[in-house]
């Protein structure tokens, strides 16, 4: 497998699967560690540990602080913002996420405020009208048309997430191929959202893991439908193949510094100041 640096914008391993429960059994132990070092070796440079809520945040901050390579976000889904008036006391709730986000910055972990924004397809956790109070900006597992995707990239600085269920349908791939891939981040939103064999762009993946279902667990295996960071490559193969790009390598490079840009800009400042040094000494 050729080495290809990316990046997984989105991984929840605050999700008890990650802990080896599934409905609430415990299938295997937690393997959080064996994951990572499956993403590792499958080229993932970095990894975002997303909060979905409070307590949520914190965990992923605490998980975050384990591995110079893992960061998080602090924030609430839309499907959880219920959370802030069910707490009693809304004011005093959004005090503790700023705190809890302002810590992690100190610490170098937190480079986003996420998930948040506005969730239609699951009003039955949180109506919309509660999620109006607390929206923000954010494109996360983009699966909108291609009118939803010209939109959204008419803002300035905004990029879209691709991952398996941006890659579900022929529609799907159709907007995909749409999208410049300099406005192009990739992520897995492991444990959810893997490429499946019904998916239309599963004929363009070409990275595999040998897999067996949670009850015969094998830390040498994934887990049969449980998504991991590793195959975010499967994402940056499906996109090339529906782009027509034969160069995964350039494509990773490009999704790799869009990433940067947003999440890690000090990196490419870095890059900047090694470039004219070198210019300086020429």
């Amino acid at each position: 497998m050729a080495t290809i640096r990316m990046i997984d914008i989105a991984v929840n391993f605050t999700d008890g699967m990650f802990k080896g429960i599934y409905n609430g059994k415990q299938c295997h132990v937690s393997d959080i560690a064996t994951v990572l070092n499956r993403a590792w070796s499958a080229g993932v440079d970095r990894i975002i540990v997303t909060g979905g809520s409070l307590e949520e945040s914190r965990e992923a901050l605490a998980i975050a602080e384990t591995d110079g390579r893992l960061f998080c976000t602090v924030g609430v889904h839309p499907t959880r913002c219920k959370e802030f008036e069910e707490s009693g006391d809304p004011e005093k709730h959004f005090r503790a996420l700023l705190s809890l986000a302002k810590e992690g910055i100190q610490k170098g972990k937190v480079v986003a405020v996420g998930e948040c924004g506005l969730d239609y397809d699951r009003l039955h956790f949180c109506p919309a009208e509660i999620q109006k109070k607390f929206a923000a900006g954010v494109i996360h597992s983009f699966t909108g048309s291609a009118e939803d995707c010209v939109k959204l990239l008419s803002f300035d600085n905004m990029y879209i997430g691709i991952n398996g269920c941006s890659l579900k349908t022929a529609e799907n791939l159709h907007v995909v191929k749409g999208i410049p891939v300099e406005r192009m981040m990739i992520e897995t939103d492991s444990p959810y959202c893997e490429i499946k064999n019904t998916h239309a762009g599963i004929g363009f993946v070409k990275s595999t893991w040998p897999s067996k279902q949670k009850e015969k667990y094998d830390q040498e295996c994934i887990v049969k439908g449980r998504n991991e960071p590793c195959s975010v490559r499967q994402v940056l193969e499906v996109v090339a193949g529906c782009k027509g790009i034969n160069d995964l390598g350039k494509l990773g490079e490009t999704v790799y510094h869009n990433t940067c840009r947003v999440f890690f800009p000090h990196d490419l400042d870095s890059a900047a100041d090694a470039l004219l040094a070198d210019g300086d000494t020429s």
